[in-house]
């Protein structure tokens, strides 16, 4: 194919100063009497080609080529080459390497001295323009650098020293309390359980603690697209309905299944969003709540902050124990029980067929709602099979409040979740999230629903079921061929981690996640995971956040010297 075929063709005159992205799409129309004559091209940022020359064109080639094809083809080349090598910046966090190398070169410059310009910083540090705006912009917010639109970067001045006397904030420690006093439960906020599996570990540390896919499995170019079409649908960015857009909800009812409409359902900011909303419309301050044994850290936290008081009921392989949870409504008088029938975190426990309609028969004779957090349906392994409708598809008597996130599927930034129920309580839950929120923006709202009409979609879940099953088979069979001793009752067909029960009569699961750490693996610790006394030491490893399976198995090497560092003795022989 010759290079004039090509070239695209401009569909309006852009008139005498174009912008550059035209220039460099092609977009440009040029006068056809007086073409401008073939300039060499700056060098482009990727490897290759010789400059001026497209990469596979000869000199002599490109000579034969009319100047104006040649310079639009140089151009576009040029464009694509850097394009490429600002998605490889990225991954390599060349924002905060530009500025960090800018605050080391401080020194050469006097205060109120200019800095180089964003054009010579591009061609000295191989970087994108948007690298540069964005590592300067960064400086500014700290304080170091003033920019002047159209005159440059310049360091700023340093700030006059202040001559206040530090301030004196012990008083507050009486007035955040002295509120509480009369309060059955302390609203403490705890988020250390959550914190665990947010917080990104140091350089070199494997991450077995995640809650989030790797960037590798999120749909992350799905997603940009989806986002890029939503910002040019007609009315994008105004007011929204308070309960969601109507297709996104009507999307949700879809998945949910059953007798589940539109009308019953909310779309929320995120599955956390949705279980603080669920359990402040369900329970009053000092009220119980039953909650599975163990459970989700984050659930804990929202029920302590809100002043309520989780009891525990224990869980087995096959999710919760309704023997149990009869128990514990009869003793508590609870009102609320919140569960993950599916893939139960930490355990991995789906709830079996023959208890499903038990849990919601023993919750109606309570007069107690169903909080069903459904949180990983959308991370099934690929050889999960049939999966169990949510609760909320069984439930005509409005005993169920589901919730249902796009979130672990797609991106911690994309949050995106549903709040399902039927009868009176579906107003007071909207009524507490417009005062919490108002809404969630409209345009991730419209992101959503184009994500999840385009084929990139079902193609996305495919992908991560068959990756999610590759992982979870290269951990366990690594764990159990260097980390016997460590006890893995169930291997789950969904979800991204695994609960492991330490030996028994060790020093505990701190001072192996101390151990682990100093060893380059950060892991979760167990005791978050229960509302009272756990029954044993546990850890739990997840295998989403990791690169691959040979980071996987580099985790499980290093975790063995964390083993026999504390577990000295106790490995099987």
């Amino acid at each position: 194919m010759s290079a004039a075929s090509t070239l695209r063709t401009a569909t309006r005159d852009q008139g005498p100063n174009p912008s550059r992205p035209q220039a460099v799409a092609g977009n440009v129309r040029e006068k056809a009497t007086t073409p401008r004559a073939a300039s060499r091209v700056p060098r482009p940022l990727a490897c290759g080609a010789p400059t001026g020359v497209p990469a596979g064109v000869s000199a002599g080639a490109s000579a034969r080529v009319p100047d104006v094809v040649a310079a639009r083809v140089l151009t576009a080349i040029a464009g694509r080459s850097v394009a490429l090598l600002c998605v490889f910046m990225q991954e390599r966090s060349s924002v905060g390497e530009l500025a960090d190398q800018l605050r080391r070169e401080f020194d050469r410059y006097s205060p109120g001295g200019k800095l180089p310009s964003s054009r010579a910083l591009v061609e000295r540090f191989r970087v994108s323009p948007v690298t540069v705006s964005r590592a300067l912009a960064q400086l500014a917010a700290e304080g170091l650098v003033v920019t002047r639109p159209g005159a440059g970067a310049y360091r700023a001045r340093p700030a006059r020293a202040s001559a206040a006397p530090a301030g004196d904030t012990s008083w507050q420690e009486v007035a955040l309390s002295a509120d509480g006093a009369a309060d059955l439960v302390p609203r403490s906020v705890d988020a250390s359980g959550v914190t665990v599996s947010l917080a990104a570990p140091p350089p070199g540390v494997i991450e077995f603690n995640g809650g989030y896919l790797h960037p590798s499995l999120q749909p992350e170019r799905a997603m940009a697209a989806a986002l890029a079409r939503a910002g040019r649908r007609p009315g994008a960015w105004g007011r929204p309905p308070m309960e969601g857009l109507p297709e996104l909800r009507e999307w949700f009812a879809r998945t949910i299944g059953g007798s589940i409409t539109a009308a019953e359902v909310l779309v929320s900011a995120g599955g956390q969003t949705s279980l603080t909303t669920a359990l402040r419309a369900l329970a009053p301050p000092g009220a119980p709540v039953l909650v599975e044994s163990p459970t989700y850290p984050g659930m804990l936290a929202i029920a302590r902050a809100a002043g309520l008081r989780p009891v525990p009921v224990p869980v087995d392989p096959d999710g919760v124990r309704p023997e149990l949870l009869a128990d514990a409504f009869r003793a508590t008088g609870a009102r609320v029980f919140v569960c993950q029938p599916l893939f139960q975190n930490p355990t991995g426990a789906v709830l079996a067929p023959d208890r499903r309609a038990q849990v919601l028969r023993i919750a109606r004779e309570a007069g107690a709602f169903v909080v069903e957090d459904d949180f990983v349906r959308r991370l099934a392994h690929e050889d999960a099979g049939q999966l169990p409708r949510p609760l909320a598809a069984d439930d005509p008597d409005g005993v169920v409040v589901h919730v249902g996130s796009l979130t672990k599927a797609t991106s911690p930034s994309f949050r995106v979740s549903a709040l399902a129920a039927r009868g009176p309580v579906l107003e007071r839950l909207r009524a507490i999230q417009v005062v919490d929120t108002f809404f969630v923006p409209r345009p991730l709202q419209e992101a959503a629903l184009e994500l999840v009409g385009s084929p990139a979609w079902p193609r996305h879940l495919r992908t991560v079921a068959t990756e999610l099953r590759v992982r979870r088979d290269a951990m366990t069979a690594a764990l159990r061929l260097r980390l016997p001793e460590l006890a893995l009752p169930h291997i789950p067909s969904g979800g991204y981690h695994l609960w492991l029960r330490l030996p028994e009569g060790t020093r505990g699961e701190s001072a192996f996640t101390a151990a682990a750490l100093r060893a380059g693996v950060a892991l979760t610790p167990g005791r978050p995971y229960f509302s009272a006394e756990p029954p044993a030491a546990h850890v739990r490893l997840s295998f989403a956040a990791v690169a691959g399976t040979e980071e996987i198995a580099e985790g499980v090497r290093r975790l063995r010297a964390a083993c026999d560092e504390v577990f000295a003795g106790k490995r099987s022989t």
